[in-house]
Parts: structure tokens; C-alpha cells; sequence
């Protein structure tokens, strides 16, 4: 196990990320950049060792319902690695971590490409976009109506 001095040592190369001291001895390290409104990565690293890093939003991590891991016996890779995924999670829109690009095709093999945005789920044609929809429901059954299938 890592002691808190070499973890706070492995935290402090994350240079984007800012140490608050906290109440107990504890620390957190925030993520002002996010683009949610979670902004701790590393919750209440305590001097005994234990502590936490959201990794609620990474996908294959097992987590608690707070959306945290415990990393009180993570090795110094481990630990390079959960925080730089949170800090990535943090850092991608709802698009980005979760991309969606489907290509469609009608019987005259016209060619149209269905792709998750930030703002809801848009058609193109080449380059020009066809439509624009609020759900995924909405475009799939624009292209059906339309005589589209998706390949």
C-alpha cells in the first residue's frame, strides 16, 4: 500500500488538477475544468492512506453509490490510471464518452449518417445535414420513413 505522502506525491503531478485541504487531516483534489457539476476526483485522502476517486462516469469500474472507488491499496500505476480516467470522464461531453455513428443506406444505396451530438441526434448527407431530432426514436424513425435502413 501507498503511504499518503507518495500518494499526495502521485495526486500533485496532476497539474489540473487543485489540492483542498480539509477537515481531520484530510485532502480532496478538484477538477475546475469539468463539465459537470462534479468537480472532486480524489475525495478525503486520509493520512492513514485511505481515500477515494470518482469513477462514476468511466464505464468498467466497480463502484460505490456515490460513484466512488476506494484506492486505499492501489499501486502507483493504478492510481495514474483511475485518476486520469476521471479526470478524462470529466473532461467529455455525453457524445464524446458514449459516441454513436451509424451509417444508413436506401435502395438507391444514397447514403445517410446518423451521429449523437451534444445537443440531440443529427442526419447528414455528405456533408450537409438532413435533420436534426431530440432523441434517437425521433431520427431512426425520420430514416425509416424516409426508406433508409441502417448497415
Amino acid at each position: 500500500m501507498l503511504s499518503f505522502e507518495e500518494k499526495q506525491n502521485i495526486l500533485d503531478t496532476f497539474t489540473e488538477l487543485e489540492k483542498k485541504e480539509i477537515s481531520l487531516g484530510r485532502i480532496n483534489y478538484h477538477y475546475e475544468e469539468s463539465l459537470y457539476d462534479k468537480k472532486n476526483v480524489v475525495y478525503h485522502l486520509h493520512p492513514n492512506g485511505n481515500g477515494f476517486v470518482f469513477a462514476g462516469m468511466i464505464g468498467d469500474v466497480d463502484t460505490d453509490d456515490r460513484g466512488m472507488v476506494n484506492i486505499r491499496d492501489y499501486s502507483e500505476d493504478e492510481l495514474k490510471e483511475i485518476v486520469r480516467d476521471a479526470i478524462d470522464s470529466l473532461s467529455m461531453t455525453d457524445a464524446e464518452r458514449d459516441p454513436l455513428l451509424e451509417e444508413w443506406e436506401n435502395e438507391e444505396q444514397e447514403l445517410l449518417v446518423l451521429m449523437k451530438e451534444d445537443d440531440g441526434f443529427n442526419v447528414y448527407g455528405e456533408s450537409r445535414l438532413e435533420g436534426s431530432f431530440r432523441s434517437y426514436a425521433e431520427a431512426s424513425d425520420f430514416l425509416e420513413q424516409e426508406g433508409f435502413k441502417r448497415i
